[in-house]
């Protein structure tokens, strides 16, 4: 018997001696997590200032998220936001945080999509426009539609992400938001660097 022949019987003896596989087992899924806002008498003693100073210490990115007018005749939703990140390649998610009392988020939330703008470091004093409640934030701001959700494009923006809302979950006094991206680029007359936000003011890159 040549070599092959003997391979092909040791495979035979192998195969009918083998014990035959188990039946698989099924998967149990993981419990949900329960999802609700953290009760007042499991507040960690935590003073209110020093968490904010702390946390301050992490630099982040300024955008503005935005969403287009929900009925004809009204203005387009937005506000300043510091809470934005990227969250999935697959499928391309992104995230960001938004207060339970805020005015604006049940406007973004009825349209259904928003747009966020990366926003360059010119544009602090845009920013703080945005931050106020119950101005015409969109007064004399250029922008256009986005190309998929309508939503307002600002223009000098280093970047833009247009989306629609994916899920929305609680998170203490704050609603995380995700959005699938449906299309983004960069603004072609941005400045050369980011608005940042560190310790309670607005910075810049600076070149080493």
């Amino acid at each position: 018997m040549g070599q092959a022949g003997m391979a092909e019987a040791a495979v035979r003896y192998l195969r009918s001696t083998r014990t035959p596989d188990p039946a698989p087992r099924p998967v149990e899924p993981l419990p949900r997590p329960e999802l609700r806002c953290v009760g007042e008498d499991e507040r960690a003693p935590l003073d209110r200032q020093e968490f904010r100073r702390v946390l301050g210490s992490f630099a982040t990115g300024v955008t503005i998220v935005t969403a287009p007018p929900v009925t004809p005749g009204t203005t387009p939703a937005g506000f300043a936001c510091q809470s934005f990140s990227s969250l999935s390649l697959t499928p391309p998610l992104v995230t960001f945080m938004v207060g339970r009392t805020s005015t604006t988020w049940p406007r973004i939330a009825r349209a259904g999509a928003f747009c966020v703008n990366v926003l360059g470091a010119d544009q602090a004093d845009l920013c703080r426009s945005f931050a106020v409640s119950g101005a015409d934030k969109f007064a004399g701001v250029a922008y256009d539609a986005a190309p998929v959700s309508g939503s307002p494009r600002l223009s000098g923006a280093v970047a833009w992400i247009d989306c629609t809302i994916h899920s929305v979950h609680p998170g203490g006094d704050h609603l995380i938001v995700v959005g699938r991206v449906n299309a983004l680029g960069t603004g072609p007359d941005a400045p050369a660097g980011p608005l940042l936000f560190h310790r309670g003011r607005f910075a810049r890159l600076t070149e080493d």
